[in-house]
């Protein structure tokens, strides 16, 4: 079903089959673990040049805590407002960095990440927690990524 040969048309056209394939791969479960892990899973498939994807869930204590995720093993505590992913948390938006040795306060959980976007899950206005992307490449993500990869967000939380 998720045959990366079938991603040969342009980026958009991509992208849209990539949220097609979401939607088909969530639906009718309801189980947020097992639906973040496909969805980690498929957007690492999906997308290239990337070395990180996956999520950091807000626990009870008001923290981002390492959720599924396809890569390297990563730091498991972030606070709001620390960090990329702490900051897009904090702001409830995306937060797209060309280099992030460039952004004050990066946490380095994977020293060949250099460039990141980051895509906070809001439902009913409550933060649920954020995709996070890392790619070895600087500026590796532009506005097409963040549009649509905000879309494909969005059709997940209605899955959470």
């Amino acid at each position: 079903m998720f045959n990366v040969e079938m991603y040969k048309g342009s980026r958009q056209e991509n992208y849209e089959l990539v949220k097609k394939q979401l939607q088909a791969l969530l639906h009718g479960e309801t189980n947020q673990i097992a639906n973040l892990s496909n969805t980690s899973a498929l957007l690492n498939q999906f997308l290239d040049r990337i070395n990180w994807v996956g999520f950091y869930l807000m626990d009870e204590n008001n923290e981002l805590v390492l959720g599924p995720f396809q890569g390297l093993p990563a730091c498991v505590r972030i606070p709001l407002g620390k960090g990329v992913c702490g900051t897009a948390a904090k702001k409830m938006e995306t937060v797209r960095v060309e280099d992030v040795h460039q952004f004050p306060g990066h946490i380095a959980c994977d020293a060949a990440s250099n460039s990141e976007i980051v895509i906070p899950l809001i439902k009913d206005g409550k933060l649920l927690g954020v995709l996070d992307i890392d790619s070895p490449e600087k500026s590796r993500f532009d506005e097409l990524d963040q549009e649509q990869l905000e879309e494909f967000t969005a059709i997940l939380v209605n899955h959470l």
